[in-house]
């Protein structure tokens, strides 16, 4: 993990093909209505006798509930108290060596020293001018913020990933990268992002790289 050199990128090139998916949905279920009951044969019942409340208000209850779960509030996202952007955020190694320390100042000890410059890290805590980092194995600790880059680069983390020219399965690969290489990272959707490195560039499945949210959305 530590001290690991770049990994590049090598270059394949097959025909693109294309493929398409549909979905499909489960209609609701109709309850049954209630019983009626009857009035003793010794004294008819007038037609005014009939309880209204034998019917069970269900439908009331449930437009009830399908309000209450339109109205819940987005999840709040968790700030930094210094720098005020989301934690947890993904960030990058500035330079060739980062020394991590066990606590955020210059008299705390070294843990770790991480040394390639471009790595991939993700910021949990901030303090002052130190940030609390970790990497893909939840190794870390505390490394001052000027040894930090906001530009976003990710590792993958399975061998020989293959880069297609479009976020599909049944796309053409034009590119594959071995495990431990780290690349830029480019634009994402839910499930895929576009990664380049060595004079290649293309798509891979984001469960392929570590360095960006499953749900994050990149332009």
């Amino acid at each position: 993990m530590l001290g690991a050199g770049a990994v590049a990128l090598t270059m394949a090139v097959l025909h693109p093909a294309h493929a398409l998916s549909k979905g499909e949905e489960d209609a609701p279920s109709v309850a049954a209505p209630a019983a009626l009951t009857t009035a003793p044969a010794t004294a008819p019942a007038p037609a005014a006798a009939v309880p209204k409340s034998t019917r069970p208000e269900t439908r009331p209850t449930r437009l009830a509930a399908v309000k209450t779960d339109a109205t819940q509030p987005p999840a709040e996202v968790k700030r930094g108290p210094v720098t005020r952007l989301p934690i947890p955020r993904y960030v990058s190694l500035k330079g060739e060596e980062g020394n991590v320390r066990r606590g955020p100042s210059l008299s705390h000890r070294i843990d770790w020293v991480f040394r390639h410059s471009g790595m991939p890290l993700r910021v949990v805590g901030e303090y002052g001018h130190w940030r609390r980092i970790e990497d893909r194995d939840g190794a870390g600790g505390w490394i001052h913020y000027q040894l930090l880059s906001g530009v976003r680069t990710a590792i993958v983390q399975q061998e020989m990933v293959e880069l297609r020219s479009r976020p599909d399965l049944n796309a053409g690969v034009i590119a594959k990268a071995e495990g431990g290489a780290i690349v830029r990272l480019g634009e994402c959707d839910i499930g895929w992002c576009r990664i380049s490195g060595a004079g290649a560039k293309g798509w891979v499945q984001k469960s392929a790289i570590w360095g960006v949210e499953p749900a994050e959305i990149r332009n």
